[in-house]
């Protein structure tokens, strides 16, 4: 990719499918004003049908709340979360009162998740009945572990890959970076994080999964906190315009050697 290449603002490159993706989880998401009635197995009834068949195995989870004030992290109460998974558990569908999230760790192709989410989002709509959405993202997470950590230098850029491209770096414990930049096209942010990782180390565990080698991330996460109405196609096209852009933000930053080793035909 040409050095002048602007991810942000330059036509989204040709995709490039990659038969091994070094690809750990993606997920999309919106949230909506809060619908306390989700907490009731009742309540939600009626949308578990509509995905049963493509998601059987239903896990109800209570998870711990956290805000952030001047004192730093503060618990609040305990939130239903509904977890819908397929047979295999490569997806799940996560409900709670303010947001439905799509996420899989065996991503196959964009329009496979887009799909998947414009179905969900139909389901939500009508056996739900949100109004208004208050957030919008989508976030793709790569991880190199392994033999092919030694050779991040030749599949990463120079200016992303930083310290982990130098000697200095054997004796550092982890080097991240991040860096949040304004999308005007979509009024949307995304928000980068990449970086190496010690093993049994990790930034976001319930995303990051800590492994017994060191490994670098690439976190993209691209969203939008516009409050506009809840219309599950438009919602989907709109995902697939994230998704676009952090594509071409993944090819700004990989080379044509990370994307010939992970299968890309180029």
């Amino acid at each position: 990719m040409n050095s002048d290449y602007n991810p942000l603002t330059d036509p989204v490159p040709a995709e490039v499918p990659l038969k091994n993706a070094p690809l750990l989880r993606v997920i999309a998401q919106v949230r909506f004003p809060l619908i306390a009635a989700i907490g009731e197995q009742q309540f939600i009834a009626p949308f578990q049908e509509a995905l049963r068949k493509s998601y059987p195995v239903l896990r109800p989870e209570r998870i711990q709340g956290v805000i952030f004030g001047p004192e730093g992290a503060i618990p609040t109460q305990e939130e239903q979360v509904w977890r819908f998974f397929d047979v295999e558990s490569h997806w799940r569908i996560s409900l709670a009162p303010d947001f439905v999230a799509v996420e899989t760790t065996k991503y196959q192709s964009r329009n496979d998740l887009l799909s998947r989410f414009c179905v969900v989002l139909e389901a939500l709509k009508e056996h739900i009945g949100p109004e208004i959405i208050d957030r919008i993202g989508l976030r793709y997470v790569d991880r190199v572990s392994g033999d092919d950590y030694s050779k991040l230098s030749e599949f990463i850029r120079p200016e992303i890959l930083g310290i982990v491209g130098h000697p200095l770096s054997e004796h550092a414990l982890h080097s991240l970076s991040e860096t949040a930049l304004k999308v005007p096209q979509h009024e949307a942010i995304i928000k980068t994080r990449w970086g190496r990782i010690p093993r049994r180390g990790s930034v976001d565990p319930a995303v990051i999964e800590p492994i017994e080698d060191d490994s670098w991330i690439l976190d993209l996460d691209m969203y939008s906190q516009k409050t506009r109405p809840f219309d599950a196609d438009a919602l989907s096209n709109l995902t697939g315009e994230f998704a676009e852009r952090l594509y071409s933000f993944f090819r700004w930053t990989v080379t044509k050697k990370f994307l010939r080793h992970y299968g890309g035909e180029v």
